[in-house]
């Protein structure tokens, strides 16, 4: 198995992302969950720009 380089910070939320749609999984999120999980999502997103590399 291949091991993949992560930063802390992206696997941290990446971490919490899962953790949180395995806790609502099977079901819609409500209002106040969608717009946890898109600042979830925002700050992960951040987090795999902000350590990118370029090409």
């Amino acid at each position: 198995m291949m091991t993949t380089c992560v930063p802390d910070a992206t696997a941290e939320a990446n971490a919490w992302m899962h953790a949180f749609m395995a806790a609502h999984a099977g079901r819609a999120l409500w209002p106040g969950e969608q717009a946890e999980d898109e600042e979830l999502l925002a700050i992960w997103a951040n987090s795999v720009h902000l350590h990118s590399t370029p090409n």
